[in-house]
């Protein structure tokens, strides 16, 4: 099975959106818990982040 780059994918692990972004897991945990969160995607119990609303998000924020 190929494997997929990470700038390819839609959906993203925290692990993976981690080693995208330089931020760490327990912040993106954070983020993602947050009732208002627009990137985040639930599949059952498992937490994926949207890639393109995760990177918007990241453009507009000065700081989190």
């Amino acid at each position: 099975m190929k494997e997929v780059p990470i700038w390819e994918k839609s959906n993203l692990t925290l692990e993976e959106a981690a080693a995208y972004s330089g931020i760490g897991i327990n912040k993106l945990r954070d983020l993602t818990s947050e009732q208002n969160c627009q990137f985040v995607l639930w599949v059952g119990s498992k937490c994926l982040i949207k890639r393109r609303l995760f990177d918007k998000f990241i453009e507009q924020e000065y700081s989190i």
